[in-house]
């Protein structure tokens, strides 16, 4: 029987990163937190939202003797054109991500690198569209697919087609209040000109942009970007795997997919399997190829190869420093420019992709679709070429790894409740059975906790914190991108943690067979969870803001998690934030985002940085929605 004792702690963790930093200090190479100790303090109008460089005339900032910028615009202005902006950013990280993926489909064949794996859910979203698909080879009903999907975001009339899988309930609310997403690139560019000097300097005027925004990333490109990506690379399915730095290897040749573009790292994945190049890699004195994941892509790969995760966001230059890494392939977004100079100290190739990031001493090799998988057998080439050149006098690889269960998007979900609980033929595919054990109190709700990593806490430390003392309070967790990365590497994704949780959720997992959090991807898939959430509203009969369910986001830190929130808040959800966005400089905006959008679409941000009074506040929040359903 396994007990807290037998989680890798936060101090384990850090016991390794300290080990890691010596070998730094040793080779003269810097890390984050030598950069983020050279920023304290950090900029106070920066970190309050209140500075404006929207135009020339500035930047102007807000003080105690300049309450308005040059054009008159207080801070309550300032700030909410700078977190609109945020928004728009985060969106269009998501969103061009999905654009990706849909030219891809677009040009997916048979004999092509790219193809079709999940057919049905294919069809599925064809007739959910209204393509034809009655006598069509699969490959003509992909690239219509693709081509309405690529429509989504520049169509000229109409909403999102995806607000439609929302209940009745949540899009009146969005209708009635004009927040209805149109097409994704219209509400970045109607954001972004909004905010551009001489426009709106109502902030609720902005907010409610914000949300709307909000909506058309995750109803709109993040869901797509799910969508396709399991359409073209297959529905994630239950795994077990492994995770932290452990998983690199000392005989073997260790490579890193690190990023959030899945068409990459398949690829560079699939062709670490080719005969001939395990065989080149043992010619080279290697016992085989080791392919390791780093932040998203690691959850991608993961979910669907059982591809190892070595670490999350902040632990990037850490696996560099461990001197086992023969090259790191990147391809978008959360990428260090840092790993250019830090991998010159050791022997490690760092490989860029993508135009989208292009990084300054870096091996650029652009990934092109039509001969994506000659490149990544070339890569895979190129890094075994340079295991011979390792420094072993330099090698540390820390021991630390935890067994993982990962892999549990709706569909795996609904397939677990239905072979476990759902007995008649009316139930199946419902969520009735959890639906029942929330109504009987053995569970008390469900919180789906996502996110980065962040310097401005102790890393990791606030997820550890906040999924132990829910789990032992008999709530259910759901967790993507660098959060659920922080749950495989604490042991908290294996089977056997049932045991750190409460009788109710223990039992829960006994008998539906699962690990107290379910792994459901990258943080492009919070699109799941909102159809989670959803399913359960529908099945329920009430709308999303209703249910005991909310979102926390304990250590967050990019664009895309301001984005993120505001399209979970849009769907009726509370959010739990343990960083508070860059609004504090204004009164208005504090109240906004925390009370103002309850007004809106029925939910609000709930902020604190102390992880043990954010738990309070999240049980209490649950209980009061469990009072609201009468139960």
């Amino acid at each position: 029987m396994k007990t807290l004792e037998d989680l890798t702690s936060i101090e384990q963790m850090e016991a390794d990163t300290a080990k890691l930093k010596e070998i730094a200090c040793s080779v003269c190479a810097e890390t984050w937190e030598d950069r983020n100790k050279k920023q304290t303090p950090h900029c106070k109008f920066g970190e309050d939202g209140i500075c404006c460089k929207n135009c020339s005339m500035g930047p102007c900032r807000i003080t105690p003797k300049a309450s308005r910028g040059i054009c008159g615009a207080d801070a309550h202005a300032i700030a909410a054109r700078n977190y609109l902006r945020t928004i728009a950013a985060g969106t269009s990280a998501h969103s061009d991500h999905a654009r990706e993926i849909l030219h891809i489909l677009h040009g997916a064949s048979r004999d092509g690198n790219y193809h079709v794996r999940d057919e049905q859910k294919l069809l599925r979203l064809a007739q959910e569209w209204e393509v034809a698909t009655e006598g069509r080879d699969i490959y003509d009903i992909a690239h219509d697919v693709a081509e309405v999907g690529l429509m989504e975001f520049g169509k000229i009339h109409g909403n999102q087609r995806f607000i439609k899988r929302a209940t009745a309930e949540r899009q009146k609310v969005w209708h009635d209040q004009g927040i209805e997403p149109r097409a994704i690139d219209r509400e970045i560019a109607t954001s972004l000109h909004m905010t551009h000097m001489g426009n709106s300097a109502d902030p609720e005027a902005l907010v409610r942009q914000g949300l709307r925004t909000g909506i058309s990333n995750g109803w709109g490109g993040s869901m797509l970007g799910t969508e396709i990506t399991d359409i073209l690379f297959g529905t994630p399915t239950v795994r077990t795997t492994e995770g932290n730095l452990g998983v690199l290897e000392k005989d073997m040749v260790n490579i890193v997919v690190h990023g959030h573009d899945p068409a990459f790292s398949e690829m560079v994945v699939t062709a670490a399997e080719i005969k001939e190049l395990v065989d080149y890699a043992k010619s080279k004195g290697a016992k085989g190829i080791n392919i390791v994941g780093l932040c998203c892509t690691a959850n991608e790969v993961a979910m669907r190869h059982g591809v190892r995760m070595a670490g999350n966001f902040l632990q990037q230059e850490n696996a560099v420093l461990t001197g086992a890494v023969e090259m790191m392939c990147v391809d978008v977004q959360c990428i260090f420019p840092a790993l250019a100079p830090l991998s010159e100290c050791f022997h490690t190739k760092f490989v860029t992709s993508s135009p989208i990031a292009r990084i300054p001493g870096s091996i650029y090799v652009e990934f092109k679709p039509e001969t994506a998988f000659e490149q990544a057998k070339g890569l895979i080439k190129m890094a075994i070429d340079n295991y011979q050149s390792r420094d072993r006098s330099k090698v540390f690889i820390p021991s630390t790894k935890q067994t993982a269960v990962v892999g549990y998007p709706t569909e795996q979900i609904i397939k677990h409740l239905d072979g476990v609980t759902n007995s008649h033929v009316d139930e199946i595919g419902s969520y009735r059975p959890a639906i029942d054990a929330i109504k009987a109190g053995v569970l008390r709700g469900a919180v789906a906790i996502v996110g980065c990593n962040n310097p401005r806490v102790r890393p990791d430390y606030s997820h550890f914190e906040i999924m132990k003392e829910l789990l032992q309070n008999d709530i259910l967790i759901v967790a993507t991108g660098c959060a659920a990365q922080l749950a495989t590497k604490a042991g908290l994704l294996n089977k056997d943690a049932k045991y750190v949780c409460g009788a109710g959720l223990r039992r829960v997992c006994e008998l539906v067979n699962i690990p107290p959090i379910l792994h459901m991807g990258a943080c492009v898939d919070i699109s799941r969870m909102m159809l989670l959430a959803t399913g359960i509203a529908k099945d329920w009969g009430v709308d999303t803001t209703q249910i005991p369910v909310v979102g926390c986001a304990p250590e967050w830190m990019s664009e895309k998690a301001v984005s993120i929130a505001n399209y979970v808040v849009s769907t009726g959800i509370d959010v739990y934030l343990g960083i508070e966005p860059q609004v504090r400089g204004s009164t208005q905006m504090m109240d906004l985002i925390t009370q103002g959008t309850r007004n809106i679409v029925g939910a609000g941000y709930i902020i604190n940085k102390d992880p043990h009074e954010l738990v309070k506040s999240i049980l209490e929040g649950i209980e009061a929605k469990r009072a609201g359903l009468g139960i």
